[in-house]
């Protein structure tokens, strides 16, 4: 049997499985969890802690087709004004809430499009965040770039503020591709924004591209990875791109019959991960590269890696958390998700409240499957006596889950006294793989492809 046909088989190119950037995954979230459970977590955490922080900016100029992000377009400035004095009381909110001496590890600005801001915007907001907690010592700065919407003055007044990481969404350089995803962005202008970062001291670059988009095929994708290996970014994310117009109406646009089959988008990532492999990245977890010399690439050789709602990370905090509608907390205890519509979350903030409305608060059993999960995502294995050292009352528990899995999965895992691995000719199949581990029930999810 080929392994096509045994990846077939196993169900790479109908299954639909999350992504594992969470588990249990944001669609098992409730509203049993709540503010007054967030507020506790918050307070619970150590003095002196490091902590990571995601404020998301929901707005953007012109709305990708494409995109199954929370955001909302906007050609005024007034709801991106209104917005960001709710985000500001809302950070004062937690300043009041922090114990003493917390310091910030890691701070992302997500969205939407947060270069959508004004320099005199962004300067304000960094203040705010300052004021609040500083950024720790070899802390990491990090905001998403649309090159159509940045320029000179807000570069300078991202890197004033101390960024230290860009990311720039790419998707795809073929101009066909980018009319039917709502995506016109040249490769002049994201060479450009690219030059003005690095100029301004901007000491690394991030860039997302995208396989399975409408049109795409290996000739393409092809020139548009070696288009993007001319701005030697120092990571990239190789996504495959969500067809879920169910959960996105934006994306009822995209002609579905102009879709590469699922066997085609196999052939996508492969075509894009030789090329990136060929100059010298290394592959880490199931979609991102790196320079061997970047901190993702160390983390991933030194067993270090971690996942979280922003993909792969070399993050060592226990504490990830979200400010802004829509934003994704993650304690020790539980997830916290704040209200997703902008108004329910302006009310609550105004009302003087932390704005989650739902949630999930980790059981035992969770941790488990959580350190589980995340160990066949990072690293493609499980050691055995970790996880039994970190879990030690469920040790028989821990073997008859891996047992279980091995005997499914067959030869294309291997299992010891040390340890459970996929080879890597499975690896395609590394979320269904995660997938047996998952102890809830996802018919209702709507996830996208496995592939």
């Amino acid at each position: 049997m080929s392994m096509t046909s045994k990846l077939a088989r196993m169900g790479l190119f109908d299954a639909k499985v999350p992504r594992y950037t969470s588990y249990p995954t944001a669609p098992q979230f409730s509203g049993d969890t709540t503010s007054a459970d967030a507020q506790k977590w918050i307070s619970e955490i150590p003095s002196g802690s490091r902590i990571s922080l995601y404020l998301h900016i929901p707005f953007c100029r012109r709305l990708c087709w494409f995109c199954a992000c929370r955001t909302q377009g906007t050609s005024s400035n007034d709801p991106v004004i209104a917005y960001l004095s709710t985000l500001k009381d809302e950070i004062g909110l937690l300043a009041a809430l922090l114990p003493p001496d917390v310091s910030l590890s890691r701070i992302h600005w997500g969205g939407g499009t947060p270069t959508l801001l004004d320099a005199a915007m962004i300067t304000d907001l960094a203040g705010t965040i300052a004021e609040m907690a500083p950024l720790a010592p070899g802390g990491e700065f990090s905001v998403e770039i649309d090159p159509n919407e940045i320029d000179q003055p807000r570069v300078d007044a991202l890197a004033a503020a101390g960024m230290t990481r860009a990311s720039i969404g790419v998707q795809d350089f073929d101009e066909e591709i980018q009319t039917t995803i709502g995506r016109l962005q040249s490769f002049d202008v994201t060479q450009n924004a690219a030059t003005m970062l690095r100029a301004a001291g901007i000491g690394s670059l991030n860039a997302d591209i995208l396989f399975g988009l409408p049109h795409q095929t290996t000739e393409k994708i092809a020139a548009s990875v070696q288009k993007l290996l001319t701005l030697s970014p120092d990571r990239v994310a190789l996504y495959g791109y969500a067809h879920v117009p169910w959960m996105a109406r934006r994306q009822s646009l995209i002609p579905s019959d102009a879709l590469p089959a699922p066997e085609d988008r196999l052939k996508l990532f492969e075509t894009a991960r030789q090329l990136f492999e060929w100059d010298g990245y290394r592959q880490i977890g199931i979609d991102h590269f790196a320079v061997p010399h970047d901190p993702l690439a160390i983390a991933e050789q030194t067993g270090q890696l971690r996942r979280n709602f922003q993909g792969y990370t070399d993050e060592p905090a226990d504490v990830l958390i979200g400010l802004g509608a829509s934003s994704i907390s993650r304690f020790p205890q539980g997830y916290a998700q704040n209200n997703p519509a902008t108004s329910g979350y302006t009310k609550a903030i105004r009302a003087g409240t932390l704005a989650t409305a739902r949630g999930h608060a980790f059981t035992a059993e969770d941790l488990l499957r959580a350190r589980l999960i995340e160990a066949i995502m990072c690293d493609f294995e499980v050691q055995i006596g970790e996880l039994i050292e970190r879990f030690p009352d469920r040790e028989a528990h821990i073997l008859a889950l891996l047992r279980g899995a091995s005997d499914f999965f067959g030869d294309i895992v291997q299992m010891d006294a040390n340890r459970f691995h996929i080879l890597p000719e499975g690896r395609p199949l590394t979320r269904i793989i995660a997938r047996h581990f998952d102890a809830y029930d996802m018919a209702s999810a709507g996830h996208a492809s496995a592939i």
